[in-house]
């Protein structure tokens, strides 16, 4: 991929040739990419507490390769694992519990030297499963002490819906404490949709083997795997944990091979031990996506275990495309750094055809082909968009998702694009750099500038701008009907390219957005996708991770044959979310409401229409989606500890953004003061010695940028020593 063209820091000024009637103007350098830095992120959403503690935690964690990754199976039934082990092992920390447990159910394991992974169900691991891991050697990596490694990779089988496992590997170094992991309902199910973690990214030195240059890789990853943990937090609790997976759309990590220092590939591991490191990440499968970044480094295969690989599609580096099942969802995944469309098309074709029972097909690739940033526009983008659309009109996919822009987009519904201007990259090339020009002290911006103007004379001006509109796609635009932002039956696909979900690195958009674009947003946050997937529709809602704000309004398709059984289908799983009203806001429950009213009012009219009926499973749907759960504040508890003058408060520990905590030297709180803080343990000093103190605490959870507060603990008092 030809992508250091974008934003880069260009020093040295460029001048370029315009007419000759005109002078020839020397151009400073792009807006320099856009990054969040993890402490602001932090204290955005309350979170300094856990910032604070993971930047002790990675200084111990940074060097350890054997974090674990979770991929979905071959369906809703498996999960896959994939882990390292040191060649060079001790059993020093083994779980002596889980080792017995393993010793007891596969005594005749043929080679006890293979790693091993147990999961069972509950905390007592019941029906426990022990699998020896296939192994494969990690070639041509060591790490700091010249230790080399294995990796580690097991299918679970038989796995049952909405139920609590907790398994265990070998790491090594003995038996992991074993860890949760529930199964979700396979018939209405979400996934959470990212782009580009790109962990280290945010590090702006080049890979040279120096001490500053390592330095600046693990305050980079620490920084990116802490949103980026943030962002799946965020998406966990918007969803009340109920992710089945994640789809991730590639660039994992920042450091390829060929630009890592002398080439060495294990240069990326602490990159790839920061993107596994969040908590969530136990108990939460992702299918990843090979971006740019990952595509020359054989680390990949080694890190993550894809069911149904296929060579097709491969790049002879990281392997081709896979797929898998979900409920009545196909995911097909493909491995666009490999350009060879026909291999593509032949995989696509071969797995549709070989799972004709699934409604809903989505495709994942890392190219934003019809995305709406810096990358949306390279001539290689736009050819390879050009190829794949007709493949996926032809197979009846119905979303495709992408990546490598860093920043969101929404596509109307397209069908038939062609190709109607051939523009080579260097030509390309040359024009953005002018058009995208900031000035002699160019500052972080989110749009990128327009310098090419309509009315330009330049040959090669209107030569840029003749491909930029011809790659419009204006004729694409399928005519669906609709009710808001919601579709029925279309015919076309939608696109969607993921903002980054680390902060890691932000592009701007382009300065003239694309005639096929719905809805486009960037503001240098970190954002996060939930796809909801029920028999009839599936639905989209995107927000930011800072202050869990929508960037986008509900988006939904909906496949239905527009009668009344289906609208009755609808109304009967609609009516089970009455039960729960308390749990959501009231105006998202009014709307609701009112939306199954009118969809009842309809189903038992023998006079409506067929519009009519549409028209209120379109309503019905998207206020379905639209609800909004209340935010629940819980009740905080505490002690107290009497000292010298002073009274020390500790807290117990609770999900949420920070306490209030409130003191008086009377138990009806006249003149009490008031003390916020983000700390379990908080001292209150200066108080008069052998006087009581009372005090009383509440939590509180910050929500677009408001404090939310629980109830108060009970009064407690104490005597000032």
């Amino acid at each position: 991929m030809k992508s250091n063209w974008r934003k880069q820091m260009m020093i040295s000024a460029l001048a370029l040739t315009l007419s000759a009637a005109n002078a020839a103007p020397v151009f400073a350098s792009a807006a320099p990419d856009g990054k969040s830095n993890a402490a602001e992120i932090a204290q955005t959403m309350g979170t300094t507490t856990q910032w604070n503690r993971w930047q002790k935690e990675w200084e111990t964690l940074k060097n350890d390769w054997t974090q674990i990754s979770l991929s979905p199976g071959s369906n809703a039934t498996e999960l896959n694992f994939a882990w390292y082990t040191p060649k060079q092992t001790n059993d020093n920390n083994s779980n002596a519990d889980v080792e017995a447990k393993v010793q007891a159910i596969s005594p005749d394991q043929k080679d006890s030297n293979v790693p091993k992974l147990i999961i069972g169900e509950g905390r007592n691991m019941k029906n426990a499963k022990v699998y020896e891991a296939e192994q494969t050697e990690v070639k041509d990596e060591q790490d700091s002490n010249g230790g080399t490694y294995n990796s580690n990779k097991v299918t679970a089988t038989g796995l049952k819906e909405n139920k609590t496992y907790y398994y265990s590997y070998d790491n090594g170094n003995g038996y992991t404490k074993p860890a949760a992991y529930t199964t979700k309902s396979k018939k209405d199910f979400s996934f959470a949709f990212v782009g580009d973690p790109q962990i280290g990214s945010s590090n702006e030195l080049k890979g040279k083997d120096s001490k500053e240059f390592y330095d600046a890789q693990s305050n980079a990853v620490k920084s990116d795997a802490f949103n980026w943990s943030s962002t799946l937090n965020a998406a966990l609790e918007k969803t009340d944990n109920k992710l089945s997976f994640v789809v991730s759309a590639g660039d994992q990590i920042q450091t390829t091979k060929k630009k890592s220092p002398n080439k060495d590939a294990s240069k990326s591991e602490i990159e790839y031990t920061g993107y596994l490191s969040p908590e969530a990440l136990k108990s939460l499968p992702v299918a990843t996506t090979v971006g740019n970044h990952d595509a020359d480094n054989a680390n990949y295969t080694y890190h993550f275990n894809r069911t149904n690989a296929s060579e097709l599609g491969s790049n002879k580096v990281v392997g081709g495309d896979y797929y898998f099942k979900y409920g009545n969802a196909l995911f097909i995944m493909l491995n666009t750094q490999d350009t060879n469309v026909a291999e593509h098309e032949q995989f696509i074709e071969q797995t549709v055809a070989a799972n004709k029972d699934c409604k809903w097909r989505i495709v994942t690739l890392h190219q934003d082909i019809y995305g709406s940033a810096e990358h949306s526009n390279e001539p290689e983008i736009t050819n390879l968009r050009y190829q794949l659309t007709p493949i996926f009109e032809q197979n009846d996919v119905d979303v495709v998702l992408t990546g490598h822009d860093h920043a969101y987009s929404r596509s109307k519904m397209l069908l038939g694009g062609t190709k109607a201007n051939d523009y080579t990259d260097d030509e390309f090339d040359a024009e953005l750099k002018k058009d995208m020009d900031a000035g002699e002290n160019p500052t972080t911006r989110t749009v990128a500038p327009a310098n090419i103007k309509n009315d330009s004379t330049d040959e090669k001006d209107q030569k840029y701008l003749s491909y930029l509109k011809s790659i419009m796609d204006e004729k694409a635009i399928e005519t669906v009907k609709k009710q808001g932002s919601s579709v029925i039956n279309p015919e076309g696909v939608l696109y969607m390219t993921a903002g980054s979900s680390s902060g890691s690195k932000y592009y701007d958009l382009v300065p003239r957005q694309q005639t096929y674009i719905a809805h486009r947003w960037q503001e240098d946050v970190p954002t996060y996708s939930v796809v909801d997937v029920t028999e009839n529709n599936l639905t989209i809602n995107t927000y930011r991770t800072d202050n869990d704000e929508k960037i986008d309004e509900t988006f939904s398709i909906t496949k239905s044959k527009g009668d009344v059984a289906s609208l009755n289908k609808e109304i009967k799983a609609a009516e089970s979310i009455v039960k729960q009203k308390n749990t959501y806001t009231t105006q998202s429950y009014r709307v609701f409401e009112q939306a199954l009213a009118g969809a009842k009012k309809v189903a038992v009219d023998k006079k409506a229409t067929k519009s009519e009926v549409e028209n209120a499973l379109k309503a019905l749907t998207n206020a379905k989606a639209a609800l909004e759960k209340k935010v629940v504040v819980a009740k905080a508890s505490a002690t107290l500890k009497a000292g010298k003058k002073k009274v020390t408060v500790k807290i117990k520990k609770a999900s949420v953004s920070g306490y209030e905590i409130k003191y008086a030297a009377n138990k009806n709180f006249k003149n009490a003061k008031v003390k916020n803080t983000t700390k379990t343990t908080y001292t209150i000093k200066s108080l008069k010695s052998k006087k009581k103190c009372y005090v009383k605490v509440r939590a509180y959870k910050v929500v677009k940028g408001k404090k939310i507060y629980g109830s108060y603990s009970k009064v407690l008092k104490a005597t000032v020593k």
